[in-house]
């Protein structure tokens, strides 16, 4: 389960990333084990240095937007080793002194940078949901440049460190604070964190080793897909500075009304009108589903108002499976509205023969406990 690294900050989904490295740094001051030797603490700070880690880096983070958890996998808390076995002692220097850590200066950033996810909506009708579909999509994203194939340069020409921030990638800054000098470090605004520039650009993408293009894809959609659900497309988003590698492209899906079924979850929902006659006798009608196409469906003698037949397996395809959902028939017994002489005078005859039955007024509890409601419970719970 993905940890609540902006919970353990004590900051919103939303913060800047200054606010972040302003939460930690109060955090770690109060629970950083040269202080505070509580175990508790202890405990806590290594917490805290990983949200620490996770909320500072650009891709962690978007991971962690996401849903999942980037540090799920590795060694210790946050991945963290230092001395005393305490994590994040280097994010603490990194805190506190811009850049500086345990093992010396940090590294610029590199022009290479991974892309960004991208995310499409397509709409299906209940049938493309049902069978599953691929679907031509238009994309707009960005692209390796074909000119310069990602190096950003205009011929044979090469980057070069940056004179601004001598190759580092950031610039610092020493500030006078209740804790004595302060040294920050911020992006070197020349090279923006990449510790070189290209003094001669490629002319077509300047230099980002990428551009805008439209094209289109083949997004393969499984059977069994609903409203709301995501499908990924590997390395079909935008390609990333410098010519990064591609993030992933989203495709969301909208799944479009039926004019006869409504879904619930793998189950379909459908309402037949049953005449009074077939109603009392019983009967057999023809249905249509969303994959076997027309079907028997039995209406067994003597069915009441509000009561459901079933059918199953012949719902929705379940997700990655073979099993299937059940189709649910809510019967509505028609009781004809017009009469001619002949219709009515036969009803009359079929009233007197059974001359026992008579109208009763019910309890409301007693029709929930017996009657109506009592039978749609049953239905539905398989009785």
């Amino acid at each position: 389960m993905a940890r609540d690294y902006y919970g353990l900050l004590g900051v919103g989904r939303n913060a800047s990333d200054q606010e972040i490295k302003r939460a930690y740094r109060k955090l770690a001051r109060e629970l950083h084990p040269d202080v505070n030797p509580d175990a508790d603490a202890q405990e806590r700070f290594r917490d805290v240095s990983a949200a620490y880690e996770v909320l500072s880096d650009a891709e962690k983070r978007r991971i962690v937007d996401m849903g999942g958890d980037p540090l799920e996998s590795g060694g210790g808390p946050g991945g963290f080793s230092g001395a005393a076995g305490f994590g994040g002692l280097g994010d603490v220097f990194e805190a506190f002194f811009g850049g500086m850590n345990a093992s010396g200066p940090r590294r610029p950033r590199g022009r290479v940078q991974p892309g960004a996810d991208s995310l499409l909506r397509t709409r299906l009708s209940l049938a493309e949901c049902a069978v599953g579909v691929t679907k031509h999509l238009t994309v707009d994203t960005a692209v390796l440049c074909d000119l310069c194939q990602g190096a950003g340069t205009n011929g044979n020409s090469k980057p070069v460190r940056c004179e601004t921030c001598g190759g580092a990638g950031e610039v610092q800054t020493v500030q006078r604070s209740f804790l004595g000098q302060v040294m920050t470090s911020r992006p070197c605004p020349t090279c923006r964190g990449a510790g070189e520039t290209i003094p001669d650009p490629c002319r077509k993408c300047g230099g980002d080793g990428r551009v805008r293009s439209r094209r289109e894809i083949a997004a393969p959609i499984p059977a069994g897909v609903a409203n709301g659900m995501r499908v990924r497309l590997a390395a079909q988003g935008e390609v990333g500075p410098g010519g990064g590698p591609a993030g992933d492209l989203y495709v969301e899906i909208v799944e479009q009304p039926h004019d006869m079924f409504v879904r619930d979850g793998d189950d379909l929902h459908c309402t037949i009108r049953v005449p009074m006659v077939d109603a009392a006798l019983g009967a057999t009608v023809v249905v249509d589903t969303i994959l076997d196409g027309p079907t028997e469906l039995t209406i067994p003698a003597g069915t009441q108002p509000g009561e459901v037949s079933v059918l199953r397996a012949h719902g929705m395809p379940k997700l990655r499976s073979s099993a299937r959902g059940d189709m649910i028939a809510h019967l509505d017994i028609v009781v004809p509205t017009k009469l001619d002489a002949k219709q009515s005078d036969l009803l009359r005859k079929y009233k007197a023969m059974r001359n026992g039955e008579r109208t009763e007024v019910l309890s409301a509890q007693s029709e929930h406990n017996s009657g109506l409601f009592a039978r749609l419970r049953a239905s539905f719970s398989g009785r």
